[in-house]
C-alpha cells in the first residue's frame, strides 16, 4: 500500500465513523503523523528525541541504537492471528 492508498483507506474509515474530512485534510493528517521526504512527522520527531510512541493496542515505535523499531501491540497481534473480534 502506498501513501495515496493509505489516505483513501483512512478517509473511508473516518467516514465510517462519522467524520467529514476531505481527501486533502486526510492527507495532511497522514503526512503530519508519518512525515514526508521534506519534513519528518510527529512519530519520527518523538523517536529521535529518545522517547517512544505507543498507540495502545496497535504498538510502539521506538529507536534502538538509532534504528527505528516497531513492536506490535496485543490487539494488532490478535487481529492478525484471529481476524476481527466479534461485535458486542
Amino acid at each position: 500500500m502506498d501513501r495515496t492508498e493509505l489516505v483513501e483507506r483512512t478517509l473511508d474509515k473516518a467516514a465510517d465513523h462519522g467524520a467529514e474530512l476531505s481527501a486533502e485534510q486526510t492527507a495532511q493528517v497522514v503526512d503530519a503523523l508519518f512525515g514526508t521526504l521534506e519534513r519528518p512527522g510527529s512519530i519520527a520527531e518523538v523517536i529521535r528525541s529518545g522517547e517512544a510512541v505507543t498507540v495502545l493496542g496497535f504498538g510502539t515505535f521506538e529507536a534502538d541504537d538509532r534504528e527505528a523499531v516497531f513492536r506490535p501491540g496485543t490487539a494488532l497481534v490478535e487481529y492478525l492471528e484471529n481476524g476481527p473480534a466479534p461485535r458486542r
